[in-house]
């Protein structure tokens, strides 16, 4: 497994001049321990940050590091301080990948008409492949976006963290849940700068359900089903519901073929 140092990532200069010019005024502001006067100092700042105007570039210093931060040139992301990001394929996403946080965190973005189609459109930009009648809630987070396939019919609901380090792939028809987790790197458990990338593989027509986790190299099968706070750690075999920490399979759907309804049965009676 190869082994990755953090990335040193920065805005531009005048932005990062400014930045450590404005951390040092609230710095200097909040040595005050009077809590009436932080109060004030905090109501402004976010005010300025919040309602910014066209003329934010000249205003007080919230408005000008807003102004600053609208664009991504002056925004650093987690994934720019991976080792393992590829700087080419990163650049020419992070302005869509800026923007799209950017609009979930916006009233716009929760509106879901308007959401839905914005980040579909926004990601058949980003993804290595994103294919139709594709629903993305607010609030969905990936790591490069280059190395994660959604393909036709899935859902991704809100909260989502879909780590494509290594790849991820959502095979047709597949739901995740709300605040679902799924993985495609892992870390050495002595050195933690030592990452493993895998394909991580759920679908078509699998179901993660909410707070679940799929960790790095699993494959959720056919039909497959996670339930709520499992961590799968192991493959989940086709039309298997499975549960638990770690993820064990409970039962076999109803809609499962003949044979995999036998196969289950014989485990059964093999079990008691």
């Amino acid at each position: 497994m190869p082994r990755y140092e953090y990335r040193d990532v920065h805005p531009t200069a005048p932005a990062e001049q400014h930045f450590l010019s404005w951390i040092a005024d609230l710095d200097r502001e909040f040595r005050n321990p009077d809590p009436q006067r932080r109060s004030d100092v905090v109501r402004d700042a976010l005010r300025d940050l919040y309602l910014a105007g066209p003329a934010a570039a000249n205003g007080s210093p919230a408005l000008r590091a807003q102004a600053f931060c609208f664009d991504p040139r002056n925004a650093t992301l987690e994934p720019e301080y991976y080792g393992d990001v590829d700087g080419e394929k990163y650049a020419i996403r992070k302005p869509l990948i800026w923007f799209w946080m950017m609009f979930d965190r916006s009233p716009a973005g929760l509106n879901h008409w308007l959401g839905f189609r914005m980040r579909h459109m926004l990601a058949r930009h980003v993804f290595k492949h994103c294919g139709n009648n594709v629903k993305i809630f607010h609030g969905v987070e990936f790591s490069f976006g280059y190395n994660l396939t959604v393909e036709d019919n899935c859902v991704i609901h809100k909260y989502v963290l879909l780590d494509d380090r290594g790849e991820i792939i959502v095979h047709e028809g597949t739901s995740i849940s709300d605040y679902a987790n799924v993985y495609s790197h892992a870390h050495d458990l002595n050195d933690g700068m030592i990452v493993s990338n895998m394909r991580t593989e759920i679908g078509p027509r699998a179901r993660i359900t909410y707070h679940a986790t799929v960790l790095s190299g699993v494959k959720v099968g056919e039909h497959g089903m996670l339930g709520s706070l499992g961590v799968a750690s192991k493959d989940i075999p086709d039309y298997n519901i499975a549960g638990g920490i770690p993820a064990k399979s409970l039962k076999v759907k109803s809609i499962a073929p003949p044979e995999i309804q036998e196969q289950a049965r014989r485990a059964a009676e093999k079990g008691k």
